[in-house]
This record gives structure tokens, sequence and C-alpha cells, in this order.
């Protein structure tokens, strides 16, 4: 009797320590199984002000006046912020930045491989010309596995030449001379400095930089209407 009592807690000790042991296996599995909020101390963050995003070159849609802004850190090899750009992305675009409501703001997380540094760099060189958002969208509907070369150094000035207008000769002086690493740089810092190491990852956020609001993964479009809605609606 006694022998049996052991070894049936023995068994149960044993379990929890396998579960334990495995739980943070089967939470990676499911990066973002659940919408993640985290709603920020601090009041006013002058780095996240609309003003200041732009003035350091960030690409944008929407209106500078907007009051609220939405910031998107992403990976151009990422597929999760693939399917943000698939099927989220135009429903905010339609709803919040084309009616004036919303500002737009890419900033870079390149994390995902090798090439992903290289291709936020050529990013920015096309955001010098006004082309970022069509070499954005040129990128990711031409998306292959990480780091497999479809985003290599050689194809990545082959995908400039596809866009209309943009004039190569400064393109690749700007690409070759990297010179945008410190603006990609910075915003790696930034997305640290906030805690994110995951892409994409977002900050709901009034255009002044106060109020911030997180939210990570590629959530679908009623997660972020509901974010975006408080922000507006707040004071």
């Amino acid at each position: 009797m006694i022998t049996s009592v052991i070894l049936m807690i023995t068994s149960v000790i044993l379990l929890m320590a396998l579960a334990s042991a495995f739980s943070p296996l089967f939470s990676s599995l499911q990066p973002y199984p659940e919408p993640f909020y985290a709603f920020a101390q601090t009041q006013e963050n002058a780095a996240l002000s609309l003003s200041n995003l732009i003035k350091q070159g960030a690409p944008y849609q929407g209106s500078t006046s907007a009051p609220v802004t939405l910031i998107d850190f992403s990976d151009l090899q990422c597929h999760l912020c693939n399917r943000f750009v698939k099927a989220t992305e135009p429903q905010i675009n339609s709803t919040y930045v084309q009616t004036g409501k919303v500002a737009f703001i890419y900033l870079h997380l390149p994390n995902r491989g090798f090439d992903s540094f290289p291709a936020a760099s050529a990013a920015q060189c096309t955001n010098d010309q006004g082309k970022f958002w069509q070499y954005h969208n040129l990128l990711y509907n031409n998306q292959g596995p990480i780091d497999s070369g479809w985003a290599n150094k050689d194809n990545l000035k082959k995908f400039a030449t596809e866009i209309n207008g943009l004039d190569l000769q400064k393109f690749n002086s700007c690409f070759d001379s990297q010179q945008h690493k410190p603006v990609v740089e910075s915003d790696v810092a930034l997305a640290h400095s906030l805690g994110f190491t995951q892409t994409p990852s977002f900050i709901i956020v009034k255009s002044d930089g106060s109020n911030p609001q997180k939210l990570e993964g590629p959530q679908p479009f009623p997660e972020f209407k509901f974010l975006l809605d408080k922000e507006l609606g707040g004071p």
C-alpha cells in the first residue's frame, strides 16, 4: 500500500517536471496565439512623435496632421509581416489612413536573417526618392524563404530596376555606400528600447508621442480597430 502511494506521488512529480520542461517549446510554436497589449507608463515620448519620426527619415502614409500614429516595426523577410501587409494593412489604410485619422509609419527591425539588414537599407534608399512603398510592396510580393537568396544584394538591385521613375544611379550609390545604415540601426535601437524583439510589432500613439500602446504579432483588423478607436477617442 505504501509502495503504491510512493509510486503515485513519484509519477505526479515526474509529470509536473515534464510539463514544465516542455512548456517553453509549446509556447514557441505559436509566437502570437493571442493579442498582446501593453500600456506604457510614460505619458509622453518625443522619440515616438510623428514629426520626429518623419524628420528622422521614416517612411509614412497619411496626413501629417493625423491625431494618431500607427508605427510598424517589421522585417522585409518576415513571413508574419507579409501576412499583416496582405490581410490587415489594407483595411487599416482605407478605414483610418485615407480618412486622415491615422498616420502609418514603417520602421525597420531586421532580425529574421542575414539579408534582412541589406533589404532594409535598400528600402530606405528608395525612400529618398519617394518610392519606398512601391519597393516595400514589390519585396513582399516576391518574398521567398529567409536567406534563400531572393533578397541578396544583386536581387535587391534588380528589384529596384522595376520601380518606375527611380534613379538607379542614385539608388546604387546610396545602397553600395550603406548610406542609411545609421537609420536602420536607429530603428532597431528604438524597437529594443520598447522591448520589441519580434516582428511585426506595433505602437499606437498620439501624434505628439504620448499615450503609447503596444500590440505584437500579425493580429486581425478588429484588434487594431479596438486600440485605434481607443486612442482616437481618448483624452
